[in-house]
């Protein structure tokens, strides 16, 4: 009896893990999952049902690595794909987070999400 009460805590306390941060909206921060080569792979995010919340509730990765980056700012540009950039990425990723790292001097961002 007391077998399923501690997997059933297990479970929730995993999925408390994965949650992010609430914080402002539009976001600040985002998921990108990243392949061992450095490529972006699609991010399976749960949002809300607006167009005005533009905040993720949670993001998973089915393939590759789950880094935190930063959203780019209103006039910002991510760096363009490359094979360069996708190696570049892969070395700034491996603490798991791209905030704070730069790429030919301009943020590794990535574009806001738009509903």
């Amino acid at each position: 009896m007391k077998l399923p009460i501690l997997a059933a805590v297990l479970a929730l306390a995993g999925g408390a893990a994965l949650a992010q941060p609430v914080e402002s909206n539009p976001p600040t921060r985002t998921i990108l999952c990243l392949d061992v080569s450095g490529r972006s792979e699609p991010a399976i995010c749960k949002v809300a049902p607006s167009r005005l919340d533009l905040r993720e509730d949670i993001c998973l990765c089915s393939v590759g690595m789950r880094v935190e980056t930063p959203v780019c700012a209103r006039g910002e540009k991510p760096p363009a794909e490359s094979a360069q950039f996708e190696r570049v990425r892969r070395l700034a990723s491996r603490d798991g987070s791209l905030i704070g790292d730069l790429y030919e001097g301009r943020r590794m961002c990535l574009a806001p999400r738009r509903p």
